[in-house]
């Protein structure tokens, strides 16, 4: 039943206010001395799943190593590509120069008077081979096979002189073959050891 309050001031009664506790604060009470977190069991099936992913995807990551050595095949493609259209457009001579022993390649212009200099093209003066990157053997037909020395290749405003294959091998045993071909400027990179068809 509600309560009336009358005030002497006033000729009328009304009814008194009542005040109520909301509903919320008994909730706020009950579920304030709940603890929250993950249980056992779901801390476990996560990791489950993450452990899971992680077997599928790491394996088909690429490593590091396999990487240079692609990415070295395709500077030494490039290199040989953009040799061929610069001699081309600017009718001069360029070299190749792969020498096996300091495992090093290094590209010089040829000059009317017969000397060579290097390069004033940024491109051709950088590092083609990444670390840990070694080339295995050169073959061209003038010489054969080639795994220790030096072997120069001529470049000029008609393309390559002769076929070139280029071997580059991996740290961890994995290869590449860079092969350009004489007259219309093609090369190609093949994964593996691959042997020049006749």
């Amino acid at each position: 039943m509600p309560r009336i309050s009358c005030q002497p001031s006033h000729d009328t009664c009304r009814p008194a206010t009542v005040h109520r506790k909301p509903k919320t604060e008994s909730r706020i009470l009950t579920t304030g001395n709940q603890q929250r977190g993950f249980t056992l069991i779901e801390l476990t099936v996560v990791i489950v799943i993450l452990a899971i992913v992680a077997l599928i995807v790491i394996p088909r990551l690429p490593s590091t190593q396999s990487a240079r050595l692609r990415s070295s095949a395709r500077s030494l493609a490039a290199a040989i590509r953009y040799l061929e259209d610069r001699s081309m457009t600017t009718k001069e001579e360029y070299r190749l120069r792969f020498d096996l022993g300091d495992n090093t390649i290094t590209v010089t212009r040829r000059k009317a008077d017969g000397d060579s200099t290097a390069p004033e093209d940024p491109f051709l003066g950088r590092r083609l081979l990444g670390e840990g990157v070694k080339m295995e053997d050169i073959l061209v037909p003038q010489l054969g096979k080639v795994a220790e020395g030096e072997v120069v290749v001529p470049i000029g405003p008609a393309g390559i002189g002769s076929f070139l294959t280029v071997h580059l091998k991996g740290s961890a045993g994995d290869r590449f073959t860079v092969q350009a071909f004489p007259a219309g400027g093609k090369v190609k990179v093949l994964p593996g050891y691959e042997e020049p068809s006749p």
